[in-house]
């Protein structure tokens, strides 16, 4: 898919159809996931796979926004280890996020992020449910799957949020 398409037409996607994720594509997922640049290249992002229904079940007991994962198919937690250079695991984690939610775009896929950091009953939930080491943080949950509508580009550009050398 032509790059700009991707990246205008990708919206949280919270409905998907009865169809797994091959497992192609959640390699490619996770290629792109860590294709992500990362402060003095530390890299410091991990991943969790989930197909498990009941883990995804467990998730939604104590995340109020997390609904969408009662039909997807597959989730993605993205985390990170906190010991890495500096604090800035969360931005990385972050960009390694969204170029997850690119690729899957340009798959024919549909996902949405669901945030987990930095509220503590979220992570700390989450941390022991995927039995996370100390120092490995979740930042959020992507729900991926087969979306039951397909993206329309909307147009959220804003001259007024644009400010030149001085705000």
């Amino acid at each position: 898919m032509e790059f700009e398409k991707v990246l205008f037409n990708r919206r949280s996607k919270r409905k998907f159809i009865d169809k797994e994720v091959e497992n192609e594509k959640i390699q490619k997922l996770l290629e792109a996931a860590m294709s992500a640049p990362s402060a003095h290249n530390k890299q410091p992002w991990e991943f969790v796979v989930i197909k498990d229904n009941d883990t995804m079940d467990k998730i939604m007991e104590f995340h109020k926004y997390s609904k969408m994962l009662k039909d997807a198919p597959l989730a993605i937690a993205v985390c990170g280890d906190k010991n890495a250079y500096k604090d800035f695991w969360v931005q990385d984690c972050s960009a390694a996020t969204q170029n997850l939610l690119l690729m899957a775009e340009d798959l024919g896929l549909g996902a949405c992020w669901l945030g987990v950091y930095p509220v503590e009953k979220y992570y700390t939930e989450l941390s022991d449910l995927l039995e996370l080491p100390e120092n490995i943080i979740p930042l959020n949950v992507i729900a991926i799957g087969y979306p039951e509508r397909e993206s329309r580009r909307r147009d959220r550009y804003n001259e007024d949020k644009v400010h030149y050398e001085k705000y």
